[in-house]
Parts: C-alpha cells; sequence; structure tokens
C-alpha cells in the first residue's frame, strides 16, 4: 500500500490528458459536499424519541446542529494541519485519508443515532467526518492549479465545485432513505447514516485512485509563462512559511471568513428555515408549520430538502462560474461584487418573508448562495495570484482556518439568534430578521478587508535559485521533521 499511495506513484507521464483529472476531483467534491445537505436530519434527529414529535428526553434543533459547526471547524483545522504534509506525500494519499475518516464518521455517527448519544454524532460526522472534508477538500486544488496555469480561476472552480453540489445529490437522497427506513420505532437516520458512509467512502476512494500529478518541468502545450500587466498577479513565490506572516494572508483570511460567515449559517439551516419563515404556504395552505398535520409537515419537509438542493445548485454553478469570470475581471474585482450584492441580498430578506413573496425569497438566496460558492473558489486563485502557485496547496489549507472560525461564527449567528427570539416570544417565522442585518452587517466589513489586498513586496519573493524543486524539497524536508 505505501508504494500505490506515493506521490512518485502518480507521476503523469508524457501524452497525459489534463482532463482526466477534474473528473478524481469531482468525486471527492461531491462526497464531501454532503456537508451542506445535513440539515435534512436536524429536525427528524430532533424527534429520534418521540419519533411524530419531539419528547422531553429529545435534542434540541441547535444541539444536534452544532455538529455542522464542529465539521467545518475540523475541515479547516485538519486542512491547516495537514497541507504541507500533503503536498509532501501527494493527494491520492491525502484522498485515502480524506475517504477513511468521512464514510468512517457516518459509521460513528449512525451508532451514536441509534443509541441516543449525542457526543457520538459530534465525534463522528463532527470530528472524524471534518478532518475528512479537510483533507478531502484540499487534495484536488493545488493538483488542478498545478495541471491548469493558463486557467487558474476554471482550475479552482473546478476542484470545488463540487462540493457545492454535494448537497444537490445527498439531501434529497438522505430524504428518501429517511423515508425508506422511517417505522413506528424509528425515524431512519441511522440506517440513512450507513448507507451514505458507505457510499462516500466507495466514490472517494475511486476520486483518490484517479489523481494524476504533473512533472516539475511540466507546461501546456503551446503555453509559455508571461510576465502580467496587472500587478496584483505576480509569476513569483512566496514561501509558505513566509506568505502567512504577510499582511495580504491576513486581508484574504478575513474576506473569506466573513464570505463564508454570512453565507454557511443559512446554509446549514436552509432546511429549518424556509419551513419556519413560510409553513404551509409551501404547500399552498395558510396556516403556521406548529398548525399543519404531521403529513402535511412530510410534504414541507420534502420541498424544504429540495429548497436545499436547489441552493447546492446554485453554490456549484457559482463555484464555477464566478471562478471562470474572475479570470477576465480580476479576484478584487470579483470579490468587491460579492460583498456589495451580498450585503443587500440579505437585507432585502426580511421584507421578502414579511409579504410572503415566496419566489423572491428563493431568487435572493440562489443570487447568494452563486456568490458564496464563487467566494471559496476564487480565493485560491486570488492566493495564487499574490503569493505564487508552488505552495497554494499549503497555504490555502493554512487560509482555510478562517473556514473554522466562519463554521463557528455564522451557524451560531442564526442558531442562537433564532432561539434567543423564539424564547422572547417572537413567531418562528420572524425568528431570523435580525439575524439578515447582522450578516449584511459582516459582508461590509468583508468589502474593506478586500479593498486592503494589496502586492507583495518583491524582497519576499523567492530567488529564482530558491524556487522549483529545491524549494519545495525544502519544503518537503520541513514536512517531515
Amino acid at each position: 500500500m505505501p508504494g500505490l499511495l506515493s506521490r512518485e506513484r502518480i507521476i503523469a507521464g508524457p501524452g497525459f490528458n489534463r482532463w482526466l483529472v477534474p473528473p478524481a476531483a469531482l468525486a471527492m467534491h461531491l462526497s464531501i459536499g454532503m456537508a451542506y445537505g445535513l440539515s435534512v436530519f436536524w429536525r427528524p434527529l430532533s424527534q429520534t424519541i418521540g419519533i411524530t414529535q419531539p419528547a422531553p428526553e429529545d435534542w434540541k434543533v441547535s444541539t444536534v446542529s452544532l455538529t455542522f459547526s464542529i465539521a467545518i471547524f475540523f475541515l479547516g483545522s485538519s486542512a491547516a494541519v495537514f497541507g504541507r504534509w500533503m503536498e509532501r506525500v501527494g493527494p491520492r494519499k491525502a484522498g485515502v485519508a480524506a475517504a477513511c475518516c468521512w464514510g468512517g464518521g457516518f459509521l460513528v455517527a449512525a451508532v451514536g443515532a441509534r443509541t441516543h448519544q449525542i457526543w457520538l454524532i459530534w465525534l463522528g460526522l463532527g470530528v472524524i467526518g471534518g478532518c475528512g472534508l479537510g483533507l478531502g477538500y484540499i487534495s484536488p486544488v493545488s493538483t488542478l492549479i498545478k495541471w491548469f496555469p493558463d486557467r487558474r480561476g476554471l482550475a479552482t472552480g473546478m476542484a470545488i465545485m463540487g462540493f457545492g453540489g454535494g448537497a444537490m445529490i445527498g439531501a434529497p437522497l438522505g430524504d428518501r432513505l429517511m423515508r425508506h427506513f422511517a417505522s413506528p420505532t424509528s425515524v431512519g437516520v441511522w440506517q440513512t447514516f450507513v448507507v451514505l458512509g458507505v457510499i462516500y467512502f466507495i466514490a472517494m476512494m475511486a476520486g483518490a485512485f484517479g489523481y494524476r500529478i504533473p512533472r516539475p518541468d511540466w507546461k501546456p502545450e503551446g503555453w509559455r509563462p508571461k510576465v502580467e500587466a496587472r500587478s496584483m498577479v505576480t509569476s513569483r513565490n512566496v514561501h509558505l512559511d513566509q506568505a502567512w506572516k504577510l499582511p495580504q494572508f491576513w486581508a484574504l483570511w478575513g474576506v473569506l471568513c466573513l464570505n463564508v460567515s454570512a453565507g454557511i449559517g443559512v446554509l446549514g439551516m436552509a432546511s429549518p428555515l424556509i419551513q419556519e419563515m413560510f409553513g404551509g404556504k409551501l404547500i399552498g395552505v395558510p396556516a403556521t408549520l406548529a398548525q399543519l398535520t404531521a403529513e402535511q409537515k412530510l410534504d414541507v419537509a420534502s420541498i424544504a430538502a429540495g429548497f436545499t438542493g436547489l441552493l447546492s445548485l446554485a453554490n456549484i454553478i457559482g463555484r464555477l462560474g464566478w471562478a471562470s469570470l474572475s479570470d477576465l475581471i480580476g479576484r478584487k474585482r470579483t470579490y468587491m461584487i460579492f460583498f456589495a450584492l451580498g450585503a443587500v441580498m440579505y437585507a432585502l430578506v426580511p421584507t421578502a418573508g414579511r409579504l410572503g413573496l415566496l419566489p423572491v425569497f428563493v431568487i435572493i438566496f440562489v443570487i447568494i448562495l452563486t456568490m458564496y460558492g464563487g467566494g471559496f473558489s476564487t480565493i485560491p486563485a486570488y492566493l495564487a495570484d499574490i503569493f505564487g502557485t508552488q505552495f497554494v496547496g499549503a497555504i490555502h489549507g493554512r487560509l482555510l482556518t478562517a473556514w473554522s472560525v466562519a463554521g463557528l461564527l455564522g451557524p451560531g449567528l442564526v442558531n442562537y439568534i433564532r432561539e434567543f427570539q423564539l424564547d422572547r416570544g417572537v413567531a418562528p417565522a420572524d425568528a431570523y430578521n435580525v439575524t439578515m442585518y447582522v450578516l449584511a452587517a459582516l459582508l461590509v466589513v468583508g468589502f474593506l478587508c478586500n479593498l486592503a489586498v494589496r502586492p507583495v513586496e518583491p524582497k519576499y519573493y523567492l530567488g529564482d535559485h530558491e524556487s522549483g524543486a529545491g524549494a519545495a524539497g525544502s519544503m518537503a524536508g520541513k514536512g517531515a521533521q
């Protein structure tokens, strides 16, 4: 196995078609992208004892949804810790480790759901699964950037778009499986976790063994590097150990953190959000969610799962579309659009909910999610523009600690402001209004962080004799220590 998983084993030979690598990356990211579809399990998990409705012994939605925050925290943390290791051992070994963690995490969570022990769900999908998310997330990014130096935005869009689309498949599948396994004594969650764990393990292993990396001297046929006229794009490299100390890194850290915080909380609660804001209006019944029958609530839940899937589709389209557009208009301008337009969209959500404008509500969140996904896929290209491509995978891994913080901040704002509002007697349909204004304010701060990004001073770039294999070998040696 060590030889089969080694970096040397996956170096592509002459004539290898680089377009064979994106499908492997897509298999990996479609699997771990189910992290965005986990919200379909929160309400069923909140009534695993009561079955048809929550019992006093059941968990609160805010308790089980904390799993999502834990998973995102460990995604960023593991990406930061293992980014250097991944660059040294290669993406295949990292991908296999990701498959074991993500698939195995579902199995551990299944035990927790079956025995009603929340700590096992937090451990399985949160801690172990979160580490699988981190390893699976970064393994294709630097690989595709190396394969597509002529199209950085497109490359990162292809690497990351699957993560946004995972819930488009996984959320409806999870809902259908729970319906299949549901019985008078079970809501069908633990059985669904087992099935999904096996499916994702197989898909991720297939993706990991599809990875190939180019030779160090490889370049696309007919392409020659050129010095960019735009000062925001460099053809030189900053070492990993230097990059994270520079103000540009922390400005981009703030850009990612605030963009993610504003979107991830809503996405993690997408299913309960639309159910509580619109209730029976989703099925043409003028009633709140609490006033519906058990059968009507099931119909509403299915529509909410479809809404989650639609947001996932917007996420995946945005990841490829905005990243590709950033190749034309620049990364900084792209993020200016994200923050300015996003703030306006969030501020309009309470009005759309109050007036019952369901189509407007859906359109707003579709636009928001395209920019949310675009922010993820554009940030690696932004890093490559500022710091060069040589260490971009490891630098990206460290930057993803911003995602860890956002994974706690965003869902925390949505969940706990919601709980606070409900405790004060605010109707569930209005419990998210204050949160939307807070999220809009976060995007305004993100706009200012993006304005602060400047080119790196020349003294921080590696010299020609330090770049290439020598510097890479130096980093690998440090990673082995």
